[in-house]
């Protein structure tokens, strides 16, 4: 089976394309004409250059492709709705007319729990309505999820949509490694009391989720929540970090809502500004640090058989190691990245 990944030279990606050439899959990457593809010629990954903005480009990667992993997205930058519209939206619209018109067999589109309201009083199920928070990536995120949906109801796209919890895992420069740098430079805090839910999980659980949604038969045209079973609470979370450390767990408490607000407030400066003043903070990273989130994963267990293989506590220890391994290797423990404030 021939498989292309777009955005498969990033920290799911580079995960997801090992694990399919260790599955014995013949696997081919879409990467962007300045990425860094490295690694992927290292592993004999074929590597083809495009952009799903540009239709035009992606005739070739998708000819003769049994499957098609579209995780690809715009995450993490403070930037105007309309990129976030573009990449997010537009993008995928994009890959999912070039997998129906090379004749894909199957698109395996990675949307986000991030699409609900996952802080309410259940755990959001994938017969929940879409109730976004009101800033890009969520909106976008969302638009996506209902464009691929639509299209699997209207024109017969061989799809399944996969709303995963927020990844964790070696590699993740732009949300654990910043998180880590904070608090082993004490200036990490807790918001609110800390005990609510995180729907943090081992990437490499993802990666089992979605290696099911490719070879279920009965995945094309459905939508699974992929997460934790047992969730890891914040104040856990920071206290693993600060453990592994060598420091003092955070003790300095905001309320949630202070923060929140002054997170609105921050971004409304940013657009007024043109983004020239970024916020220091913003919505979603409060609510997804600070409000009590949750997804139920039910479904994906009955019909996929997904089981998570990794608690959540370990899997943020073995992040831990990473960072500590990262920080011998270069000295330095700089992250790269473009993420503002607390976002994942």
């Amino acid at each position: 089976m021939e498989i292309l990944v777009t955005g498969g030279n990033g920290f799911l990606g580079h995960n997801l394309v090992s694990a399919l050439q260790d599955r014995g899959y013949s696997t081919r990457v879409l990467a962007l004409d300045a990425e860094d593809t490295t690694w992927l010629q290292e592993r004999n990954v074929a590597v083809y250059r495009g952009n799903i903005l540009d239709p035009n480009t992606l005739r070739t990667p998708f000819d003769g492709v049994d499957a098609v992993f579209h995780l690809a997205a715009m995450i993490g930058v403070w930037r105007p709705m309309s990129d976030y519209f573009a990449v997010n939206v537009r993008g995928t619209e994009n890959v999912c007319r070039a997998a129906m018109g090379t004749g894909v067999g199957r698109l395996i589109h990675v949307s986000s729990a991030m699409v609900y309201e996952t802080s309410g009083d259940r755990p959001a199920t994938e017969s929940d309505p879409l109730s976004p928070l009101d800033e890009p990536y969520s909106l976008t995120k969302a638009q996506g999820d209902e464009l691929v949906r639509r299209l699997v109801l209207d024109e017969g796209l061989p799809a399944t949509v996969i709303r995963p919890g927020t990844l964790i895992g070696p590699g993740d420069q732009l949300n654990f490694g910043r998180m880590a740098d904070r608090i082993r430079s004490g200036k990490g805090v807790v918001i609110g009391s800390g005990a609510n839910a995180l729907l943090l999980f081992d990437v490499a659980d993802m990666v089992r989720g979605l290696l099911l949604a490719l070879e279920s038969a009965g995945a094309l045209g459905n939508v699974y929540n992929l997460g934790p079973d047992v969730p890891i609470n914040q104040i856990e979370y920071l206290s693993i970090i600060a453990d592994e450390c060598g420091v003092n767990v955070p003790r300095r408490h905001v309320p949630y809502a202070a923060l929140y607000a002054a997170a609105g407030i921050a971004e409304r400066v940013a657009r007024i500004t043109n983004n020239r003043i970024r916020p220091f903070v913003t919505r979603h990273g409060v609510k997804l640090y600070g409000a009590n989130n949750w997804i139920s994963i039910a479904k994906a267990q009955a019909e996929l058989g997904f089981e998570p293989q990794v608690r959540a506590d370990d899997a943020v220890r073995t992040a831990c190691r990473w960072y500590f391994d990262r920080d011998t290797a270069s000295g330095s423990h700089a992250v790269a990245g473009i993420r503002t404030g607390l976002e994942s």
